[in-house]
C-alpha cells in the first residue's frame, strides 16, 4: 500500500462544505490509486447508518466510504452523538449506544479524555488498513470555549499528525475575516498544522478573487490552494439538517407531489433522496396543513424522539389531516418512527424516550409498539412485497412492533424473516431505512400516479457517477498536486 500522511478538512463554520469535500478527495485519492478511508472522531447528527457489522455511525462517513469503494465501519466514526432534545444526546461509541448525556456531562474534561482515546484508538486501527486516512473537523476549529474538551478538530489533528486545510464558505460572507480569524486564534503548534486554504461555494468570475486569495496569503501565511465554484448540479448526500430548508417546497403541478412530514427531532432525511431525483416527482418537506394536503402521497418519516413528535403531529392537527387524505384516497406511507406513529399505539412503560408513556398512533396500520432500550442495527437484503428484485436496506431502531392481525407483510428478507405491513398499495409501513433507494419501490409507490416507469441506472450508480464529478469539479479548482506533496512531507509549494 502506498502510504501518505493523513489529511484533515476543517472549517471556518458549520456548512462550509467540509463533508463534501472531504468525499471529494476520497474520491480522488481512489482513481489517483490510493486505499483512502474516511474518519470524523465525534459526529453530531440524528442522519445515521447501518455498517455491515450491525454498528451505527454518522451518514457522512458512509457516504465518504462510499466515495473511497470501501465498506463503511465504525472506526470511521467512533464517538456519534444523537440528540434526543432538551439538551440530551445518546452517544454511541465504537457503533453501540452507551447511554444518554446531557451537554453538561458530555462535556466535563474527564469524559472527553476518555472519548479522545477511545477515538484515536479507532483512528490507529483504520490506519493500519487503509492510507491516506481523510479526516473531517466539525463546527469551527476556532471555539475557544470548547478547545479544551474538543476531541475532533485541532486536537485530534495535533495527535494523528494530519496536514489540515481550512475550508471557509465565501457565500457567507466575510470570508477573510473568518479565514484570518480561525487561524489567528490557534497557538502557534496548532498553526503550523494548517497546509492551506480552501475558499468554498464561490459564484461568478474566480478571478475577480485574485486580490483576496493575495490578501489571505499574505495575511496568515498560508497558501489558498483553490476557489471552489458554487454547484448545483453534483449531487452529493448530505447530512446536516440545515440542508432541509433548501427542501421545503410547495406542490407542484404535473408531478406527483410527495410530502414528508417535517419532524422536530426527524432523523435519516436521505432516505427520500432517491424520490427526489425521480423525473416524476416533486418532493418536499413541510409541518404545515396547507401545504401537506396537496400532496398525492405523504411519508411519515424516522424520528429520534418518536412520541414527542407525535405528540407535535396532534397538537398541530396533523394527524386527522393525514387520516383524512388517506381516507379521500391520497397514498401514507411511514418508514421507522413514521410507521410506528401509524399504528394503533406506540407505548414507552419504562420512560426511555421521556415522560410520555403512552399515545394513540393514527390507526391506519394493524400494529402496535412497545419502545424499548435495545437497539436493531443492521444492514440487509430483501424482496419487497412479490417482486423478485432483490433490494438493499438496513435497520436503525428502538422498539418492538407487533401485528395485530393477519394483514400481509411487506418484505421478505434474505434470512427468510418478514417485517413491515402491506395495508394496500396506498399505505404500509416498515423499518427499512433506505427502502426508497430501490427503483422497484419507487415505482409501486407512484405507479396509481405515474403510468411511466423511470428509466436509467440505480440509485447507487448514479450517486457513484456523482462522486466522479465531484473528484474533476475539485480537481479543476485545487492545487491537488500541493496537497499531494504536503501528504509526501514536502512543505513548500
Amino acid at each position: 500500500m502506498k502510504q501518505l500522511k493523513p489529511i484533515m478538512i476543517v472549517g471556518t463554520c458549520s456548512d462550509a462544505g467540509k463533508s463534501v469535500i472531504n468525499a471529494g478527495i476520497c474520491r480522488i485519492l481512489k482513481q489517483d490509486g490510493y486505499s483512502p478511508a474516511p474518519y470524523k472522531a465525534q459526529n453530531m447528527s440524528l442522519n445515521s447508518y447501518a455498517t455491515p457489522e450491525g454498528l451505527e455511525i454518522g451518514r457522512a462517513q458512509a457516504t465518504q466510504a462510499e466515495a473511497c469503494g470501501i465498506p463503511c465501519h465504525s472506526d470511521m466514526n467512533p464517538v456519534l452523538l444523537k440528540p434526543t432534545g432538551e439538551m440530551v444526546s445518546q452517544v454511541v461509541l465504537n457503533g453501540k449506544p452507551i447511554g444518554n448525556r446531557s451537554a453538561y456531562e458530555y462535556f466535563r474534561s474527564e469524559d472527553s479524555n476518555v472519548l479522545f482515546d477511545a477515538a484515536y484508538a479507532a483512528f490507529e486501527r483504520l490506519s493500519q488498513r487503509f492510507s491516506p486516512i481523510v479526516l473531517e473537523g466539525a463546527g469551527s476549529i476556532s471555539e475557544l470555549n470548547l478547545k479544551k474538551r474538543d476531541i475532533v478538530n485541532m486536537r485530534m489533528a495535533i495527535r494523528t499528525g494530519a496536514d489540515v486545510y481550512l475550508v471557509s464558505d465565501i457565500d457567507r460572507g466575510g470570508v477573510i475575516g473568518s479565514v484570518y480569524g480561525s487561524i489567528m486564534l490557534l497557538d502557534e503548534e496548532e498553526r503550523k498544522h494548517i497546509k492551506g486554504i480552501i475558499i468554498n461555494k464561490f459564484r461568478g468570475d474566480i478571478t475577480l478573487f485574485d486580490d483576496g486569495r493575495k490578501i489571505i496569503e499574505d495575511l496568515t501565511g498560508v497558501p489558498v490552494v483553490g476557489v471552489v465554484p458554487y454547484f448545483r448540479d453534483i449531487y452529493v448526500e448530505e447530512e446536516d439538517s440545515v440542508v432541509l430548508e433548501q427542501k421545503k417546497r410547495t406542490a407542484m403541478a404535473g408531478k406527483v407531489n410527495v410530502a414528508v412530514v417535517l419532524l422536530n427531532q426527524m432523523s435519516n432525511f436521505t432516505d427520500f433522496d432517491a424520490l427526489q431525483h425521480d423525473g416524476r416527482v416533486n418532493l418536499f418537506y413541510s409541518d404545515q396543513s396547507s401545504e401537506i394536503q396537496k400532496a398525492d402521497i405523504v411519508i411519515l418519516p424516522g424520528s429520534k424522539s418518536t412520541l414527542k413528535d407525535l405528540k407535535g403531529l396532534q397538537t398541530k392537527g396533523l394527524d386527522k389531516l393525514i387520516k383524512s387524505m388517506h381516507a379521500n384516497g391520497k397514498t401514507v406511507i411511514g418508514i421507522c418512527g413514521g410507521y410506528q406513529m401509524l399504528g394503533k399505539s406506540i407505548n414507552d412503560p419504562e420512560g426511555i424516550e421521556g415522560s410520555i408513556k403512552q399515545l394513540n398512533g393514527l390507526d391506519l396500520l394493524p400494529v402496535e409498539t412497545t419502545i424499548t432500550d435495545e437497539k436493531q442495527t443492521v444492514q440487509t437484503r430483501f424482496q419487497f412485497l412479490d417482486k423478485q428484485d432483490w433490494c438493499e436496506g438496513y435497520e436503525i431502531h428502538m422498539g418492538q412492533t407487533k401485528v395485530l392481525d393477519e394483514a400481509p407483510f411487506l418484505l421478505t428478507l434474505d434470512d427468510g424473516s418478514q417485517e413491515g405491513v402491506y395495508k394496500s398499495e396506498r399505505c404500509w409501513g416498515s423499518y427499512m431505512h433506505g427502502i426508497l433507494d430501490n427503483q422497484v419501490v419507487i415505482n409501486q409507490l407512484l405507479e396509481p400516479y405515474a403510468n411511466a416507469t423511470e428509466s436509467g441506472m440505480s440509485y447507487k450508480e448514479f450517486k457513484d457517477k456523482e462522486y466522479d464529478k465531484l473528484a474533476d469539479h475539485l480537481r479543476a479548482n485545487l492545487d491537488i498536486d500541493y496537497m499531494y506533496r504536503t501528504m509526501h512531507g514536502e512543505e513548500k509549494k
